[in-house]
């Protein structure tokens, strides 16, 4: 059976009781995608957990991690900026350190992650932007 997306009603419900985000593959440089789309979810309210193995030090004020697993405490949505044939290993971890939600980025699709994240137990979303999903369903915020 083809891979479908949560209906959007469930996705708002997702969203509303998301308070962590870990963003894999957040860059540090302001005019890279993953920095706008997570500093615009940062000034919603959600806090953005930074990971890229190649950064040191913080990212929009957070912590930056290089692994998932690194991250002490608990993580609601794992929002991944990575290429497609890169994200089965994202969703190895996202299953290991429990998050609930597993979504991977406008043009970032992959059946087996989703596969190994739902056996996880997590919800998944692939093909979307967290940004553009919160601005049309949560436009006054949670």
């Amino acid at each position: 059976m083809a891979f479908e997306n949560p209906s959007r009603d469930r996705i708002k419900q997702l969203l509303m009781d998301a308070q962590q985000v870990a963003v894999v593959g957040l860059s540090d440089k302001p005019d890279r995608v993953s920095y706008m789309v997570s500093e615009a979810m940062q000034q919603k309210g959600y806090r953005i957990i930074p990971v890229n193995p190649m950064v040191t030090g913080e990212i929009l004020g957070e912590t930056c991690y290089p692994t998932l697993k690194d991250i002490p405490g608990k993580v609601d949505i794992v929002n991944v900026f990575r290429r497609s044939d890169q994200v089965v290993p994202v969703a190895q971890e996202a299953v290991e350190i429990g998050a609930k939600v597993f979504w991977l980025q406008l043009g970032i699709f992959n059946e087996e992650a989703a596969e190994i994240a739902a056996q996880g137990g997590l919800e998944i979303i692939m093909d979307r932007c967290i940004k553009v999903e919160d601005s049309i369903l949560l436009p006054g915020g949670k």
